[in-house]
């Protein structure tokens, strides 16, 4: 999984900018791009406690694990907000009809120019794109390294729309500071309207690789799909496509889903299936009250003794996407 997302060459760029020029009328691109605060899992924190046991009244497990993977999902949404956000404080270096252009720009020493277009689609929506330029290779032109689609909201940052990070072309501009473990694609998609008491949601899809038994890479895929709603309760819902015991064999498929109320209980249900595990599927079930401590464990193979009551649950089911 992608647990840490970086683009340093992109940051000291749009940080330098304070530098070189001065605050003007804002771009209307401003207000539709949400905050990275906006476009995250608002998952109820426990202020990092750890699970020290499979027991009643230990912090749940199924807690940190969803803990952790909105943690992931969170932070690959943000560091890409807070960069656009600190090109777009100020004015465009160029504008050309309905195209906005902040950019290039680089320090002496950086291996790639960066900059970044807007264009106005006078539809009520903007895309935009960050392309690099590497200086390694005179040859090269700028590339786009992350594209996205912003429509504004009634609410200021509380629109639609989406991005895409494409870590390959990030490494051809700048073969330096990428991360070797960062590879594929990641495409993230927001709707923070709560339009009639909808839910605001937020998806992550990861097409990326690692290497198998022989040494090959193989493509894996995550997918994340986060609902919440206006009193602060959430579900979200984790698909992966991948080697899971990471012993370069068969790939498995498991999909969790965690659903929360606004106090902070919640339940995390599991399925995995496929690969090693030919033609078992296995689930399992856990619970936690607003303490995050367990209050209900059972799986379908019984490798952990069934626990508590499915009473105390604060959602009464297992309740899994279809397979």
């Amino acid at each position: 999984m992608i647990k840490h997302i970086t683009l340093s060459a992109v940051l000291t760029i749009s940080f330098a900018l304070t530098g070189c020029i001065q605050q003007a009328e804002e771009h209307p691109i401003k207000q539709a791009i949400p905050h990275a605060e906006d476009v995250r899992i608002k998952l109820p924190d426990n202020g990092g406690a750890a699970s020290s046991a499979w027991a009643l009244g230990q912090v749940a497990d199924y807690y940190h694990m969803t803990r952790d993977i909105s943690r992931s999902l969170n932070g690959g949404a943000a560091w890409v907000l807070i960069i656009v956000h600190a090109i777009v404080q100020y004015p465009p270096t160029t504008v050309d009809g309905d195209t906005y252009t902040w950019g290039p720009w680089g320090n002496a020493l950086d291996p790639a120019d960066y900059r970044l277009v807007v264009t106005d689609k006078l539809d009520g929506s903007y895309d935009w794109a960050l392309e690099g330029d590497s200086r390694l290779d005179s040859e090269e032109t700028f590339e786009v390294v992350i594209s996205g689609n912003a429509v504004p909201g009634d609410t200021p940052h509380r629109g639609a729309g989406n991005f895409l990070i494409d870590f390959d072309a990030g490494k051809r501009v700048n073969p330096i500071d990428a991360d070797d473990n960062n590879k594929g694609t990641v495409e993230i998609t927001y709707d923070l309207e709560n339009r009639d008491n909808t839910p605001a949601t937020l998806g992550m899809n990861i097409n990326s690789r690692q290497l198998d038994a022989a040494g090959n890479e193989v493509p894996v895929a995550f997918n994340y799909n986060y609902a919440e709603n206006l009193n602060g309760s959430g579900d979200l819902v984790f698909a992966i496509h991948g080697d899971l015991d990471d012993d370069g064999s068969a790939f498995e498929d498991a999909v969790i889903r965690s659903r929360w109320t606004n106090t902070g209980d919640g339940r995390a249900d599991i399925r995995v299936q496929g690969g090693d595990l030919a033609d078992l599927t296995v689930t399992a079930s856990e619970c936690w009250n607003s303490m995050f401590r367990r209050v209900y464990y059972s799986d379908s193979q019984e490798w952990q003794p069934t626990e508590g009551d499915q009473a105390d649950c604060a959602f009464a089911d297992q309740d899994l996407p279809a397979e």
